[in-house]
């Protein structure tokens, strides 16, 4: 395969993943991505930590990651109940995937954050900003979350 049948089929599937999933497709990318950098740099900083590699650990955090991925799945789910609900009682919401978006952001985060102390583990000095920039990031994604699900529930007060 030369390089441009390599470019081909990466364009190709990155725009059946854009077309499935519109918005969504760059969070989703972004914490996959996040995830297998997690994992290796835990597998890397295991042996600085004093931890054993087994078959058991690696499967674990291999279920962990598919478990995060079933969050933002559990999201899309919420945003279509959404949509449907408010489409039914005649509102129409300007977003598609919110809560997945929020659930994804909130992840690659919490991933990030894994990532730093895992590096940080491995020795490499880390950037004294870096941590609580990510932190910082993490609680305005938590308090929007916190502020959509307030809505919701403003909105359904409402039809009592």
């Amino acid at each position: 395969m030369n390089a441009n049948h390599i470019k081909a089929v990466f364009s190709a599937a990155f725009g059946f993943l854009t077309s499935l999933l519109g918005i969504l497709a760059i969070p989703v990318v972004l914490m996959v991505s996040c995830n297998v950098i997690d994992y290796i740099t835990g597998l890397m900083a295991s042996d600085r930590r004093g931890q054993e590699i087994t078959s058991y650990k690696g499967l674990r955090g291999i279920r962990k990651k598919v478990c995060m991925w079933l969050l933002v799945v559990v999201g899309a789910i919420i945003d279509q109940l959404l949509l449907y609900a408010s489409a039914t009682v005649g509102i129409g919401l300007p977003f598609t995937f919110l809560v997945a978006c929020i659930v994804a952001l909130w992840i690659i985060c919490n991933e990030i954050i894994s990532i730093l102390e895992n590096i940080k583990d491995m020795g490499v000095p880390i950037p004294a900003f870096l941590t609580p920039l990510i932190q910082n990031i993490k609680s305005q994604v938590e308090e929007m979350g916190e502020q959509q699900a307030g809505d919701i529930k403003e909105n359904d007060g409402e039809d009592e």
